[in-house]
């Protein structure tokens, strides 16, 4: 049904009533959720490379000018990131950067590591170190990297963005929404809490967008494991020539995906990037992460917003505003959830590898983690 999900045999049923009903679906349709919630992160953006060449993308560099941080780089940003109060260290980096970039591989190489994700492993391990929960959105992952990655990652993430074969995807180096589809697939087999979304105007129509929210969904209902979905538009920058969305269609689309998504996964909105005050009606419930000490390299004319201005904009919807940690909590063991959690827990075990040790840690920072998920800690700092 989709480009590419043949070669990788992803089996996706998305039945028409359910397009048409999306389609029909307005702002009116859907109730504004009862709170917003918020990681606080620290940005780690591994390195600059990427094999794809995406048009409206402005984080990858050219070979020949793509970094890539040390160790000692990844420490020094970890260890900030925690003096500062963050739960979350954020880890970015290009798809399969060192398939494409003989320097970067080089470089890997030379620091004793066999590939992108050999080197992200150990930069995980730092952070958990240094008192920071790891967020990897490491591009497409088969279901083995996703197991051994998920031993050093709270959750992890990437953006389906669209299931539509657009323009801003071609070239000879492309990915497909078949490969962002078995990314998502292979998380769920491998029992990752995972973040996804879709990005707004990128030459998507609006049936596209319905198909790509119900794709998100099938795969969720197999799995389990979707704990948020992103609903992003496209920002102008010096390498794409798209106009941002304008609200109305920000409100209409966010709307669709409160409408297409269950309960318990939430809707997120970026606050750099996305007109929040005017979707919270819409059914916004998280506004991801935010750091207070690093910029947005994905995007970084889109300055984050400050703590008191994500509390401005919940006062506007008249909801509270919660902190929590990269592992949304119906994922998270009993005792580490707050008192009076009215969620639905996600069955089985969702926590692997070094993350249960690092929560149940009895120093300051297993203390700032069981705070912020208690929901008694550490928002005011």
């Amino acid at each position: 049904m989709f480009p590419g999900v043949e070669e990788y045999g992803v089996e996706i049923e998305v039945a028409e009533r359910e397009v048409e009903r999306l389609l029909s679906v307005t702002p009116a349709d859907v109730d504004a959720a009862p709170e917003l919630t918020f990681a606080r992160n620290v940005f780690v953006p591994l390195t600059t490379a990427c094999r794809y060449t995406c048009t409206y993308c402005t984080y990858y560099d050219v070979p020949g000018e793509a970094s890539l941080l040390s160790p000692e780089e990844v420490r020094e940003r970890c260890r900030v990131g925690a003096d500062a109060g963050c739960t979350e260290a954020l880890f970015t980096f290009g798809d399969k950067p060192d398939d494409r970039y003989t320097t970067i591989h080089e470089q890997l190489a030379e620091w004793g590591y066999d590939s992108i994700v050999d080197y992200h492993e150990r930069a995980c391990e730092i952070a958990l170190e240094e008192g920071l929960l790891p967020h990897s959105n490491p591009g497409d992952l088969t279901e083995a990297e996703f197991r051994r990655l998920r031993e050093v990652n709270a959750s992890m993430g990437v953006m389906l963005e669209t299931t539509a074969d657009v323009d801003a995807h071609a070239g000879s180096r492309r990915k497909t929404p078949g490969q962002r589809l078995n990314t998502i697939r292979a998380a769920g087999e491998a029992r990752v809490p995972f973040t996804t979304g879709i990005l707004v105007g990128i030459g998507e129509g609006w049936r596209d967008r319905a198909e790509s929210l119900l794709s998100i969904r099938a795969l969720h209902e197999r799995y389990g494991h979707v704990q948020e979905v992103i609903v992003q538009p496209v920002t102008p920058n010096e390498r794409s020539d798209f106009a941002g969305p304008s609200t109305a269609t920000m409100r209409r689309v966010t709307a669709m995906a409160r409408a297409a998504l269950p309960d318990e996964v939430s809707v997120q909105s970026p606050p750099n990037l996305a007109p929040v005050g005017d979707l919270l009606d819409c059914g916004v419930d998280d506004l991801g992460g935010v750091s207070p000490v690093t910029d947005d390299y994905i995007n970084p004319e889109y300055a984050w917003p400050a703590l008191d201005e994500l509390r401005e904009i919940a006062e506007s919807g008249a909801v509270p505003l919660h902190e929590r940690l990269p592992t949304h909590e119906r994922f998270l063991p009993g005792r580490y959830r707050r008192a009076g959690f009215d969620g639905h827990p996600a069955p089985g075990r969702w926590l692997h590898g070094r993350i249960p040790e690092a929560l149940a840690d009895e120093g300051v920072h297993g203390d700032r983690f069981r705070g912020v998920a208690r929901r008694d800690g550490p928002l005011p700092v």
